[in-house]
């Protein structure tokens, strides 16, 4: 017996047995009977998005029939946080397909400090430093955080235009708006 390896998780244990079992079979009662033990999870992300119970129960919905196929494309080590990411960008897709958001990169998701709520007339000041801030992104960032912020493309649109991986557009992005988030509080400080 082996006292420095970290036991195993059942939970864990579980889920990858039930995607393998589902990747090799495609039996839905499978796919189903994992994504039962994460539905609490699922819901509560769609209803922290969508504020809304309906929307938020028709999207756990969308969300299992999107993990059909989504299951077998990706290459998922842990399934309950994989599955988090999924459920967020699913209804964030919806709010944007809804047009219930407007530009969120100016709104939610970034929740800079200078842009959420300024003044009527520091409105045009507050995106102009934020086109400022966006010129001044390396390249790779500049031009994955314009398609997904200002383009409204997805993810997947993204990896297509511009030939980065998935793991890449998603890493420039999320810099990007770390990097525009510290540039706007320098021009508003």
């Amino acid at each position: 017996m082996n006292f420095f390896r970290r036991p195993v998780k059942p939970t864990d244990a579980d889920d990858e047995q039930l995607l393998t079992s589902y990747r090799q079979h495609g039996d839905l009662a499978v796919l189903g009977k994992l994504y039962e033990k994460q539905m609490p999870l699922v819901y509560g992300v769609c209803l922290k998005y969508l504020k809304d119970e309906e929307l938020a129960q028709d999207a756990v919905m969308g969300i299992f029939e999107e993990l059909i196929t989504k299951v077998k494309q990706h290459d998922i080590k842990q399934f309950k946080s994989w599955l988090y990411v999924l459920s967020r960008n699913y209804c964030l897709m919806q709010l944007r397909s809804s047009k219930k958001m407007e530009v969120i990169s100016l709104d939610d998701v970034m929740e800079f400090s200078l842009v959420l709520h300024p003044e009527d007339n520091n409105r045009e000041e507050a995106l102009q430093a934020l086109e400022g801030c966006i010129e001044k992104l390396p390249a790779k960032q500049k031009q994955t955080v314009s398609l997904f912020y200002l383009n409204e493309k997805c993810y997947k649109e993204i990896t297509e235009i511009t030939g980065f991986s998935l793991n890449e557009v998603k890493s420039f992005i999320q810099n990007g708006k770390r990097n525009l988030k510290i540039c706007l509080e320098k021009k508003s400080g």
